[in-house]
């Protein structure tokens, strides 16, 4: 059996954004592989992380520890982050915690990749 933490994280890339599915419990494991993920999808040239939250149920202090630094490598790499698809629990979570400051939240996946349509009309537009 395959050692769980080399298990690939489903992913798919649309354009310049990546779009990430997190587990049903982000913890210190599946946290570490979205992780490692997010970062390899920004070494390929990703300008845009969407994480997809839809079969989340639980997200534990280390999984948000972890979104933390997935946040700011994507800072520094000059990527968006668009959380999708999350919750009413965790939404909250996140919020009480900041974590909506750093990131934009969208209804589900198709609305994450609209609004990076929306941003890169908007930029072209005002000559960005």
């Amino acid at each position: 059996m395959a050692d769980p933490a080399s298990l690939p994280v489903p992913s798919r890339c649309v354009g310049t954004a990546a779009v990430i599915y997190a587990s049903d419990y982000l913890n210190k494991l599946s946290g570490e592989r979205i992780e490692r993920e997010c970062k390899r999808q920004l070494d390929s040239g990703c300008q845009t992380l969407v994480i997809d939250f839809r079969g989340t149920e639980l997200v534990n202090s280390i999984g948000i520890s972890i979104l933390l630094g997935v946040i700011d490598i994507a800072e520094k790499n000059g990527a968006q982050v668009i959380f999708s698809d999350v919750n009413s629990d965790t939404r909250q979570l996140f919020e009480m915690l900041g974590l909506t400051r750093y990131v934009a939240l969208a209804g589900d996946e198709h609305e994450a990749l609209s609004l990076l349509t929306e941003s890169a009309a908007h930029s072209q537009a005002s000559g960005h």
